[in-house]
């Protein structure tokens, strides 16, 4: 496993041990705000997020400071790869797999996965030198 996919993993272990709760009718969300110490009237006391999730008000602080952290996490260590032929290139390695580029050819939904334009990329050498290295890889050139 590479160092991005390692990152990945961490970060998506520690968000997982965040505590929301997810609902997609009435019983899962009466247990999941008794989970989170909450009554289901309580909905005063909570945020929605995106897919029947929902996490307490009080916690929202934390997990803007997570989210927050897992980006500038990965913006360091972007900024870290001088040459683009190591984290940069293992991160585009991962993506472009996770996306099926072997299959589609298709860049979008990667460069959408990391933030990232074209322009982005034709702006940073080591981008595009790490872009193009997991491309050939994938490509099998």
């Amino acid at each position: 496993m590479n160092d991005y996919a390692k990152m990945k993993r961490r970060q998506q272990e520690e968000f997982a041990s965040f505590p929301m709760q997810f609902a997609c009718s009435e019983r899962q969300f009466a247990e999941g705000m008794e989970k989170l110490g909450l009554k289901p009237a309580d909905t005063d006391k909570i945020y929605k997020a995106p897919g029947g999730g929902f996490y307490r008000k009080e916690d929202s602080k934390r997990l803007e400071e997570m989210m927050d952290r897992f980006e500038k996490e990965l913006e360091a260590t972007i900024a870290a790869d001088k040459t683009g032929d190591g984290f940069i290139y293992e991160m585009f390695l991962s993506e472009l797999n996770n996306y099926e580029y072997g299959y589609t050819g298709e860049l979008n939904e990667t460069l959408d996965a990391l933030d990232l334009t074209m322009e982005d990329i034709q702006a940073d050498i080591r981008l595009s030198c790490g872009l193009e290295k997991a491309m050939r890889e994938i490509m099998g050139g």
